[in-house]
């Protein structure tokens, strides 16, 4: 409970602090694309403060292992503070190695992308094993994790293409799951059968999918 917690209020930083250099930006000015801009401390900010918490809130529901939850904080702490540096000091945060200090920064963001990606893999075989849940809240939570998990797929895209052009997949993909376990949470106090409940979320998760394969079959072709 204490790591949960302690997820929740870093997480509140995380938002608090794509909503400051939201700030910034509008005060400051400046291009919002490229790779010296306001736009990554600010989406990142924003879309870790939401991931991590539900990333614990998920993850208590799991009962996934404590310690997979610090992993997953540290992680996201380290990559809005290291990305937020960098659009202070401004530079790029990715890729750039024009000076020893800025090799650092990209090898630790690196570790770090590969921490989260482990630690939400922990996190979808949980999902997967959990036969705890209510079937629709079952049904949200694989579905959710599982496009995370390609979520985080589109954001290895963008690594190995030295930026590319899988942002508008990786953003949709990125969600789910928050959106559907969510979505189950608001149908289980309809007095809705099972059944309905299930079909419901079921339905949702295919339009959900199904807009993540546009997205991506929108990127590749631009």
């Amino acid at each position: 409970m204490t790591s949960t917690r302690t997820a929740y209020r870093v997480a509140a930083l995380l938002f608090a602090s794509g909503l400051l250099h939201l700030v910034v930006f509008a005060v400051a000015g400046g291009p919002w694309e490229g790779p010296v801009s306001w736009r990554k401390p600010v989406t990142f900010g924003l879309s870790f403060g939401l991931t991590l918490a539900t990333y614990a809130r998920v993850g208590a529901g799991l009962r996934l292992g404590r310690a997979w939850v610090r992993l997953f904080t540290a992680a996201s702490a380290l990559e809005v503070a290291l990305i937020s540096l960098q659009a202070w000091r401004h530079v790029p945060s990715h890729f750039n190695e024009a000076t020893a200090f800025d090799s650092v920064v990209t090898r630790a963001l690196t570790a770090g992308g590969v921490t989260l990606v482990v630690a939400v893999l922990a996190l979808a075989v949980a999902a997967f094993r959990a036969e705890h849940l209510a079937p629709d809240l079952r049904l949200a939570v694989r579905v959710g994790t599982a496009t995370l998990v390609v979520a985080l797929a589109f954001g290895g895209l963008m690594v190995a293409e030295r930026g590319g052009s899988w942002k508008l997949s990786h953003g949709v993909a990125m969600h789910g799951v928050l959106l559907l376990p969510a979505l189950a949470w608001a149908l289980g106090r309809t007095g809705w059968s099972e059944r309905r409940r299930v079909r419901t979320v079921a339905l949702a998760s295919t339009g959900y999918c199904a807009l993540i394969a546009a997205a991506a079959a929108y990127n590749a072709l631009v």
